[in-house]
């Protein structure tokens, strides 16, 4: 019995040694699960946000250009009524199965945002449909567009862990 309680001291430091690489070992790749689930749903929501941002873009492109139709903007393309119709249907198409993803995928706050900013681009929507002539009234709806866009934009990147970017405010270059 002598040599087995000379032998225990090393028998509990392999035990003990044994437990504590299996902790260190387990805690390690759960730590590392964590960390790459995290960045899995951050990658989906960056996708999520670009998916929706797009959607709006496509829709704010065709309003630009449905506008300059009606004299307020001074997009080099216009489009009637006729042909912009379409193109607005197939981007509110992209932009509801977005917004279906968003709110799956998206903080609160980025979803307020991007609320607001969609009503806002409603509003230019709605203003190009009423044939609105009124190219100061289409440049405040512009102006809100963006301040909402940039607060989107920004809320998108904090939910997702990314540095400030650029506003995206650029001046018109001077007419001729």
């Amino acid at each position: 019995m002598s040599a087995f309680l000379q032998q225990l001291p090393a028998l509990i430091g392999v035990v003990v040694g044994a437990l504590g690489s299996y902790l260190a070992v387990t805690l390690g790749d759960r730590s590392r699960f964590r960390r790459e689930q995290m960045a899995r749903w951050e990658d989906r929501r960056l996708t999520a946000d670009t998916e929706y941002s797009g959607s709006l873009k496509a829709m704010i492109s065709v309003l630009f250009r449905a506008s300059a139709h009606f004299g307020n903007d001074p997009h080099p393309h216009p489009l009637t009524p006729a042909e912009a119709t379409p193109r607005l249907a197939s981007a509110s198409e992209a932009r509801d199965q977005a917004w279906e993803t968003m709110l799956l995928l998206a903080a609160p706050e980025v979803v307020d945002v991007a609320h607001a900013w969609a009503s806002t681009v409603a509003e230019m929507e709605r203003f190009v449909r009423d044939e609105t002539h009124d190219s100061d009234a289409w440049s405040t709806l512009l102006r809100k567009q963006r301040v909402t866009r940039e607060r989107f934009y920004t809320a998108a990147r904090l939910d997702v862990s990314l540095s400030t970017g650029h506003p995206g405010r650029f001046d018109a270059p001077p007419g001729p």
